[in-house]
């Protein structure tokens, strides 16, 4: 179990609140990552696991209940606590999600890096079996899909109507595979795929060519979007603003295919629900939160689909 050597807050803008948020990232004597709000009287913990993932709707993945304490928009930070092997740790935050910062992990990684009291390794989880997530389970397996309409968010989901995640057994650490495909000219089809084996070189590759890549959205949507209580926090500094013609964007690049390589952070955090180090291969065609949580749920779901060592 590993956790932190001195507490370490963090702040910044809700991308969706807009609100201004502040945490405390904290040692802890329990395993597992935890989240608890302090702007709701008597909440008790969250835990950051994949079957206490709610609603994942809006384009992040959100712990609790949404009527609720829950926390939103956890995956990068859980991506970057993922990487510096911390599996223990309590997170004040006095909002319902986690700040944006630039949108990338790279904020939280620089923050928590010095603050690591390496101890003992993380648990792993190794896949034994293939499980596969499909775009067309979503409603049958997880009811709250049951609810979306027609909106514009909705749709940006639904047109990627053929996309699933797949885990199966790799020996060598986590194995990420992703590919994107958009009709906006800028990102077309996109694939990227890195190793996570706890090495310092993985850790290296992550920083360099991964941590600084940031979420993305349609610079004309966000007008819509902030009038549907979304992306109120969202700007030029924190978002790839895609322009209105799909072929450009409105703030430069650091990679060219830097929308696919988010998507790995996206998955890093997303696999780190699982509250161990999982070992398996991850196929990610026309991935999202959705997925990542349904190929989690399906791999637990039957003990003979993995072992704990």
């Amino acid at each position: 179990m590993t956790t932190l050597t001195k507490k370490v807050k963090v702040s910044g803008v809700g991308i969706h609140s807009g609100l201004p948020i502040n945490m405390v990232i904290k040692p802890s004597s329990r395993s597992g990552i935890f989240f608890k709000r302090t702007d709701i009287k008597n909440s008790g913990l969250i835990p950051a696991t994949f079957d206490n993932v709610g609603e994942t709707t809006m384009r992040n993945t959100t712990i609790g209940c949404k009527n609720a304490a829950h926390v939103q928009t956890i995956e990068h930070l859980m991506a970057t606590l993922f990487v510096l092997g911390i599996d223990s740790t309590v997170i004040e935050i006095d909002g319902p999600e986690t700040p944006i910062m630039d949108g990338s992990a790279f904020e939280f990684f620089n923050t928590l890096k010095e603050s690591v009291n390496k101890k003992t390794k993380m648990k792993k989880i190794i896949v034994k079996k293939t499980v596969i997530a499909k775009r067309n389970e979503l409603v049958k397996y997880m009811p709250f899909w049951k609810r979306i309409k027609t909106t514009i968010l909705n749709h940006t989901i639904w047109r990627r109507g053929n996309g699933y995640v797949k885990l199966s057994p790799n020996a060598d650490g986590l194995l990420i595979d992703a590919t994107l495909v958009y009709n906006d000219k800028i990102i077309g089809t996109q694939s990227y795929s890195c190793l996570l084996d706890g090495s310092k070189k993985s850790v290296d590759n992550f920083v360099k060519n991964i941590s600084k890549a940031r979420t993305f959205g349609k610079y004309s949507e966000w007008d819509y979007l902030k009038a549907h209580g979304m992306a109120r926090g969202a700007n030029e500094k924190n978002v790839i603003a895609l322009n209105a013609q799909g072929d450009g964007t409105m703030n430069k690049l650091y990679y060219k295919d830097e929308f696919v390589r988010h998507k790995i952070i996206d998955a890093i955090g997303d696999m780190f629900t699982s509250s161990g180090f999982i070992y398996g291969h991850l196929e990610s065609y026309k991935g999202s939160h959705a997925l990542n949580n349904l190929v989690l749920r399906k791999l637990f779901s039957d003990k003979s689909n993995y072992e704990i060592v």
